[in-house]
């Protein structure tokens, strides 16, 4: 914002970074640019400020398509002061020596949009005015941007009050509320269709699913029940296998058995044979022999006489007998034994009566 300072027969002008200021005196220019200071004489000396930033001027109409339906365009146009000074020779952007300065500002800016609404109006009169409501609505943003670029650029208006257009926006084209509201009707109507067929399309794929799923879990229980049954029966063969295998060795193992129980029995068999054999063998030669001895001693025993063997015989029985405390001998056996052994008769005459008991 620029800054003023009086004096006595002369004055200061500061200005700021956003405005262009024009300094005439007496008609003449003196100070002209941005961010001027300088000093000048209030009597003979006019300023005018213009902005030097880019403006944006809004625009919000109504026009009439072709058949009749009202139509709200909403646009914003940018533009700039190209030529200052020319600017401030059409328009009143004088702040100097007005007592005013704020209003003669907002006079210049008003024209300016004044201008600029007028000429957006009226080139966008023209081309909503050849389409209809659809053609508007579909292609209605892109020919007014298109066709108010074009004819504010050649606007002459502008041009001879240094005015160059930077870009025109077109924000919106609608029509009446009831209308919008007619026209969306049928694409809701649509949208809701879409909606629900494709909530009934998830509907029936989620069930798809869900039934490829049950099918599969189905086909897996099956797959497990087969395997099942198969591992059933080839544990059932595998069991009946190994019955017949332990069968197998058992009853190979029986007959190991039996047949070393059969040899067992024959060696013992064979043996007690072999021994009863050899002991009746041995039996036989003792009693050959013993009966060899006993020929030997009888044949010696026919060689002797009787009283030898009659002592034999005692000495035998002797041997044979218990032991005997007291041994009696009348004197008629005593007698004879003398006898025998002398070679001669017995004496006759001897006592025949038992001699006492002697001790042997």
């Amino acid at each position: 914002m620029s800054v003023f300072r009086s004096f006595p027969f002369i004055s200061h002008y500061l200005g700021d970074a956003h405005t262009h200021v024009i300094h005439l005196n007496k008609g003449v220019r003196v100070h002209e640019g941005i961010g001027q200071s300088f000093w000048f004489r209030p009597q003979t000396s006019v300023l005018s400020e213009v902005p030097a930033t880019d403006q944006e001027q809004p625009a919000v109409f109504h026009v009439h398509t072709r058949d009749q339906q009202d139509i709200m365009v909403q646009a914003n146009v940018t533009y700039r002061f190209a030529d200052p000074f020319l600017a401030s020779q059409h328009l009143n952007f004088g702040v100097f020596p007005r007592a005013k300065q704020n209003e003669a500002e907002a006079n210049g800016r008003e024209r300016v949009a004044q201008v600029i609404a007028l000429s957006v109006q009226s080139i966008s009169l023209s081309v909503i005015a050849g389409l209809d409501l659809n053609q508007t609505l579909e292609t209605g943003v892109t020919m007014l941007q298109n066709a108010l670029m074009q004819g504010l650029g050649a606007d002459s208006r502008l041009a001879s009050n240094g005015i160059q257009i930077l870009g025109v926006r077109v924000l919106s084209v609608r029509p009446e509320s009831d209308v919008e509201k007619a026209l969306q009707t049928p694409v809701r109507e649509r949208l809701h269709t879409e909606a629900d067929r494709s909530t009934y399309e998830r509907r029936a794929l989620a069930v798809e699913r869900e039934r490829t799923i049950s099918e599969n879990e189905l086909a897996s229980k099956i797959e497990l029940a087969k395997r099942h049954e198969l591992l059933l029966a080839q544990e059932g063969v595998n069991a009946q296998r190994k019955a017949k295998e332990d069968a197998a060795s058992a009853l190979i193992s029986a007959q190991s058995r039996a047949t070393r129980e059969e040899l067992r029995a024959k060696s013992e068999s064979e043996q007690k044979t072999i021994l009863a054999q050899a002991e009746a063998a041995s039996i036989r030669e003792i009693g050959a022999a013993k009966a060899s001895e006993t020929e030997a001693l009888m044949q010696a025993y026919a060689q002797v006489g009787k009283d030898v063997i009659t002592a034999l015989a005692m000495r035998e029985a002797a041997s044979n007998l218990p032991a005997v405390g007291n041994l009696t001998i009348t004197p008629d056996v005593l007698t004879g034994l003398l006898g025998n052994l002398l070679g001669g008769s017995p004496t006759e005459g001897a006592g025949t009566d038992s001699a006492g008991g002697r001790n042997a």
